[in-house]
């Protein structure tokens, strides 16, 4: 479509470098600020709110929201956001350059600055089978690319902190481009923090993985940027802005120096930390906001306005060199009309001084898309989700590692429990939530590892999903094993989605596009993931986002305890552990 083009405008601007807002009369020319001249009153503007820079999400993946790049766009600029850092490591994990290929080529249609970051760990570990491998040369080959902006996050910190040859290569290419490398060292501290945050002359330089305001301010103090994250699954915010911990360090001279008593109001509203980021954002909570609802909260914390708003503009555009981020001449002419600071209804959006949203209406039109089938699978039976308890094993119960879930957040514990043993099977033990949980590997060696797990409450059924982090694998988990296999076998035959299974009842939504994304807008998929999480609520659980946390369940490099389509694994001592102990 013809989208409308500003050349100039009255208003009060938000001047990030100066911490104030003033009326100016903005010029715009070829899609950047020409010309910023201030007013000397402000009766007469063309637009009485203010303008501020356009929002920037430094971290995200694109495909957790189940939308295409040109879709995820149309969702989220009524909402502010005019760019995004998206880290492509859940395609390529499928399918390698050729999926951040289609990622880029999508991206590239409609009016919105998407960068990227090289996915730094495909595979994420050698645990896991995956579709593809991303190795020295293939980072080489994508850091040669304008749209990639950084190294993406650093999951292997074990390969970090060992000095892994292939790991180290990849941060010297990073270094030798001159673009920052995004870290991720969750419960990560002491000397192997060190270790992982300093290799030598080269610096891991941010981090979205903090659960506590003290893992945060340990990171900070080694020069790590902090990315608050709050995403639909992961929600991190009240911890790190919490006003307890705070106000603590406030109090710290090592820290802050010495504070005197009116200066410290002004200091316990800096924000502390950098950036603002969604990292895995779902459509459902999509459609209702984005970075504009992390602003909110993060100002309903105490965190001054105009410091919370340089924590999704300025701190990322000049960590990943963007030109944005602000309202000055030369920068892009990405920026935002809101009413005031206090309501902060997002108005109008701009990118490159064209108007791509009014009124909570986007004017983007997103693209149809298609990779073809990129499942190979055998079909599945009951049999492949029994787990046996041995042949010579005979007594009545045995004791099982399980996975338990935590909530709110995505890593795991791992809890002891004694199941019941029949006909040489481990049995599910339903009424206190001990379900079936498989990975069954979908790139054609048709491996299938069988686990435990507690925290799903389903009491019938099973639900299944193609999107597995980090490999995508397909993940089940259920109360029976007939269901288990019928679920499987509907994401396959679909190329990809989250199915719900009870007995001859199923449901999908479909993922087509290399089994991680549809190609359909977010209000579409939105009401199909509202039907199939009803759906799934019916079946007894009371998770706010199932198949988001489903999907993270065979997530290698978070702790505790995970489940991959070749075994069970122990991630603080990143090795396989048997099911049965003793």
């Amino acid at each position: 479509m013809n989208y409308t083009k500003i050349k100039k405008i009255k208003t009060n601007i938000l001047d990030i470098a100066g911490n104030e807002i003033y009326p100016a009369e903005v010029s715009i020319k070829d899609g950047y600020f020409k010309k910023i001249m201030p007013l000397e009153n402000d009766s007469n503007l063309d637009f009485d709110g203010i303008m501020v820079p356009g929002f920037i999400d430094a971290h995200i993946h694109i495909e957790s929201s189940l939308l295409t790049p040109s879709n995820f766009a149309k969702a989220v600029v009524p909402y502010g956001t005019t760019s995004v850092i998206a880290d492509p490591h859940e395609i390529a994990n499928v399918c390698g350059i050729k999926g951040i290929d289609f990622m880029i080529e999508d991206a590239s249609l409609i009016p919105f600055d998407f960068y990227f970051s090289a996915p730094s760990c495909v595979p994420a570990t050698n645990f896991e089978t995956n579709g593809a491998c991303l190795d020295c040369e293939a980072i080489k080959e994508l850091m040669e690319k304008d749209e990639v902006v950084a190294l993406g996050e650093v999951m292997n910190f074990v390969g970090v902190i060992n000095r892994d040859n292939e790991v180290i290569c990849k941060l010297n290419v990073a270094e030798k481009y001159k673009k920052p490398i995004d870290g991720h060292a969750p419960m990560l501290s002491g000397k192997d923090l060190e270790e992982y945050v300093n290799v030598g002359n080269i610096s891991i330089s941010t981090d979205h993985e903090s659960v506590s305001f003290d893992e945060a301010i340990e990171k900070k103090k080694l020069g790590m940027k902090i990315m608050v994250r709050e995403g639909s699954s992961a929600k991190n915010m009240e911890a790190l802005f919490n006003i307890k911990d705070r106000i603590g360090l406030c109090s710290n001279q090592d820290f802050f120096g010495s504070v005197s008593v009116a200066d410290f109001q002004s200091v316990l509203k800096y924000p502390i930390f950098d950036f603002l980021v969604s990292d895995d954002k779902h459509p459902n909570d999509l459609k209702e906001g984005h970075l504009n609802v992390l602003i909110k909260k993060t100002i309903d914390f105490g965190i001054d306005p105009i410091e919370t708003i340089k924590m999704v503009t300025i701190n990322p555009a000049e960590h990943y060199n963007l030109n944005s981020g602000s309202i000055e001449e030369d920068k892009k002419a990405n920026f935002v009309l809101i009413d005031n600071l206090n309501d902060f209804n997002i108005k109008k959006t701009y990118i490159g001084g064209y108007l791509v949203a009014e009124d909570g209406k986007s004017y983007i039109d997103s693209k149809k898309s298609d990779m073809g089938n990129t499942f190979r699978l055998n079909k599945k039976n009951p049999d492949d989700f029994e787990v046996i308890a041995g042949d010579n094993f005979s007594a009545s119960s045995v004791n099982v590692r399980v996975i338990e879930l935590v909530k709110d957040e995505i890593i795991t514990n791992e809890i002891d429990v004694d199941l019941f043993v029949e006909n040489d099977l481990i049995q599910e033990d339903i009424d206190d939530d001990i379900l079936k949980l498989a990975v069954v590997e979908r790139y054609g060696d048709n491996n299938i590892s069988n686990a435990f797990i507690k925290g799903f409450g389903l009491k019938k059924g099973a639900i299944a999903s193609s999107v597995a982090h980090d490999s995508h694998n397909i993940i089940v988990v259920g109360t029976n094993s007939n269901d288990m296999a019928r679920a499987v076998n509907l994401i396959s035959e679909n190329k990809g989605g989250l199915a719900v299974v009870i007995g001859d009842d199923e449901k999908i939504l479909k993922l087509p596009i290399a089994g991680l994304m549809s190609d359909e807008n977010v209000f579409t998929v939105s009401d199909q993931l509202e039907n199939i999480n009803n759906k799934v609520a019916t079946l007894g659980s009371s998770l706010e986002a199932p198949f988001m946390t489903l999907s993270f369940m065979a997530l290698l490099v978070i702790p505790n305890l995970r489940l991959s389509d070749k075994g069970l694994f122990d991630v603080n001592k990143f090795c396989f552990v048997n099911l049965v102990k003793g």
